[in-house]
């Protein structure tokens, strides 16, 4: 770890990922460490990351961890399911600062939670094929039941504003009725834009079946991390957040202002080396 004085506690939290989810990972640490200062860097050029290659995925991660180490960030959070499941161990032979991906906070929490032993996980093809999840909960106790569904669809939904009408909750009925049939109890969120879908895949599971969201996680886990490293800010007021992108979709401030439920002031646009 680095020295650690007043100048470093107040560097800002950097946050990457390949596109728009990881702004739900962002919220979360807003929501939480409302005075942290942060800044998020989507790669919207090159999204999405998991149709990519895994040395890929690592080098694309390896220029946005450059990105925010020029930034002077003092944590850095992977906020996609992709590049956490096969970059974050290389990103950490390459820099001191602390790092954290998204699965293992996911993991742990619905360990953690189910009672019937029983745990769901949805994501994307990319991620559920890549078995990162099954392997991270088997790490924190190997005899739970795991049950995995891919859920393509919830990605575009979700960045189209159909997150709470009728096709949402058909389409969400469609993709778990068979986790439903398998009675788990605990149903990990693991994609970044799934949150945006919680209330319709809360509705379709029910009240028995609790509902992991990584990106809540991950920032109870960020908070933990600074505190244990004495690297809270001690800022009385809000921290500033600044937001990043490789190239800007046809409709990113719109699909942001509703992955964040606020309006963005400002996003520039950078050019990764």
């Amino acid at each position: 770890m680095y020295s650690i004085d007043k100048k470093t506690k107040n560097l800002p939290i950097g946050i990457f990922d390949s596109g728009i989810g990881g702004l739900t990972v962002a919220k979360s640490i807003f929501n939480l460490l409302p005075n942290e200062k942060v800044i998020y860097l989507g790669d919207t050029a090159r999204l999405p990351y998991g149709t990519k290659s895994k040395e890929t995925v690592i080098l694309y991660s390896i220029e946005c961890l450059k990105f925010l180490i020029k930034k002077k960030v003092k944590l850095i959070v992977v906020a996609c399911n992709t590049a956490s499941s096969v970059a974050v161990p290389f990103l950490k032979k390459i820099t001191k600062i602390p790092i954290l991906g998204v699965i293992t906070p996911g993991a742990k929490a619905a360990v953690e939670k189910t009672k019937n032993n029983k745990i769901g996980v949805i994501g994307t093809v990319r991620t559920i094929k890549s078995k990162s999840y099954l392997k991270e909960i088997r790490k924190f106790n190997n005899k739970l039941k795991i049950f995995s569904q891919p859920c393509s669809l919830f990605v575009q939904l979700a960045e189209d504003g159909w997150i709470d009408n009728k096709i949402a909750y058909l389409t969400a009925e469609t993709y778990l009725t068979i986790l439903k049939k398998e009675k788990i109890d605990t149903l990990i969120l693991g994609c970044t834009h799934y949150p945006v879908l919680k209330k319709t895949i809360g509705k379709v599971m029910g009240k028995k079946v609790t509902l992991i969201d990584s990106g809540e996680e991950t920032a109870k886990e960020v908070k933990s991390v600074l505190e244990r490293n004495n690297l809270l800010t001690n800022r009385k007021r809000k921290g500033i957040h600044k937001f990043y992108v490789t190239d800007f979709p046809s409709n990113f401030k719109a699909i942001s202002e509703r992955f964040l439920g606020k309006k963005i002031a400002k996003v520039e646009k950078i050019k990764l080396q």
